[in-house]
């Protein structure tokens, strides 16, 4: 994975792990993830951290960095788009079309530890 940061604002930028994905966060960002038990207000921690990178220094786990914790506030639940899948048999005039929305949790990130 690329990471391309800006040095020109001072910002603290971490590379965190949920549902199987990594996403790229910084302090006040708004991130979709796989839909996580919990209520919108509520506070979330997320414990694995793989980056963090802050104004001068930049730590890479070796897979996670030791006691960093990335905290967030879930704003919303809700569904993605819809998106289309074709099954098709081929030469036995057999084909189905499906459907799938994924649900998602949003997350206002509110802290990078």
């Amino acid at each position: 994975m690329r990471v391309l940061l800006h040095t020109s604002y001072s910002m603290t930028h971490a590379v965190i792990k949920s549902g199987g994905k990594q996403y790229l966060v910084h302090d006040e960002a708004v991130i979709k993830v796989e839909k996580l038990e919990a209520e919108p207000g509520k506070k979330v921690t997320f414990d694995e951290v793989l980056l963090v990178a802050g104004d001068k220094d930049i730590k890479v786990g070796d897979p996670l960095v030791k006691g960093a914790k990335v905290s967030g506030e879930v704003v919303r639940h809700g569904r993605r788009d819809k998106v289309m899948g074709v099954k098709m048999k081929a030469k036995k005039r057999h084909k189905k079309l499906f459907g799938h929305k994924q649900h998602f949790t949003e997350v206002k990130i509110t802290g990078i530890k």
